[in-house]
């Protein structure tokens, strides 16, 4: 996924630099941004901001305050890059929860690796678990305010897996796990294996995945995300169970009750332009599509494509 790096700028002398810097790190994206572009760049959340202090024209404090006080960009690293040696200022601009103020002349090796060690930290620190290393809540209401804010037309799958506490209660949580991680490099493969561009795969907690496709057609990539989820999953049971296609289950009275197998249920929502006006709205109609979806019998999927 390609990560965008907001560069404030007023003069466009830093973005060639960055440019050559990084030619052989595709992943990173170097906009420039005028100070006067900045409420409407924000909007679009950025994976990083990088200030040159000494070609904007408004005060560096002020700027930093906008941008940490910005509801969606709370969280998003800024690098400061400044002549300005006075320690004084320096704790000044930190103090606004600036992670990094590079003095000038810039040891460009060292900005390097400060923007490539803040990439890893990131990916680290907003995954939601380790046994996936899917980005988590943060990121994908992230992903999603930021398709709305552009007027994107795109699709959204929510999908969790049906019985599967039921799973967890017969082969213990360690099993789990592994199911867990193995759907998600399941959709990870039928999304990213479809669309390498403009895509995004969350992991909301425990069995439930969010994906983000720019496509209003989302047919095919359910019925491949179906079949291949189908295809393995049983080496994920014992050959008794597959036989007999359920598993059995005491309930809180002790009654044996019987299962189906693991399957995975999928409910897409269409975005048109301008049908959704907010997350929750799209999240609304997310669980209640998916719920109908779960009400069907074995793994399925089903598109919601009302318009506004």
């Amino acid at each position: 996924m390609t990560q965008d790096i907001y560069v404030i700028d007023d003069d466009d002398t830093s973005i060639p630099i960055f440019k050559e810097l990084f030619k052989q790190d595709m992943e990173f994206k170097f906009i420039g941004i005028k100070t006067d572009q900045i409420n409407v760049a924000l909007k679009d959340i950025p994976f990083l901001i990088v200030i040159n202090e000494d070609s904007i024209d408004r005060d560096i404090i002020e700027l930093c305050k906008q941008i940490r006080t910005d509801e969606d960009n709370q969280i998003t690293p800024i690098i400061v890059v400044s002549s300005n040696t006075e320690r004084r200022h320096k704790l000044e601009v930190l103090k606004e929860s600036v992670e990094y103020y590079i003095k000038k002349p810039v040891d460009t090796e060292y900005l390097y690796y400060t923007i490539k060690n803040i990439d890893r930290l990131l990916k680290t620190n907003r995954r939601i678990s380790p046994l996936t290393g899917l980005p988590g809540n943060v990121q994908i209401h992230a992903e999603l305010k930021k398709r709305i804010a552009k007027k994107e037309e795109f699709s959204v799958l929510y999908i969790d897996l049906d019985n599967f506490k039921a799973y967890n209660d017969v082969y213990g949580f360690l099993k789990g796990d592994e199911i867990i991680e193995y759907t998600a490099q399941i959709i990870l493969k039928c999304v990213h294996g479809k669309y390498m561009e403009n895509s995004f795969v969350g992991h909301i907690g425990g069995d439930d995945f969010i994906a983000i496709v720019p496509t209003l057609n989302v047919d095919e990539i359910c019925q491949t995300i179906i079949a291949n989820f189908d295809h393995d999953v049983i080496k994920y049971f014992t050959e008794d169970d597959i036989e007999r296609g359920y598993i059995e289950v005491a309930n809180r009275k002790g009654i044996m009750e019987q299962f189906p197998l693991t399957s995975i249920s999928i409910g897409a929502v269409v975005a048109e332009k301008d049908r959704f006006s907010n997350i929750l709205e799209i999240g609304e109609v997310g669980a209640q599509i998916k719920h109908t979806a779960k009400t069907i019998m074995g793994s399925s999927y089903i598109v919601d494509r009302r318009r506004k």
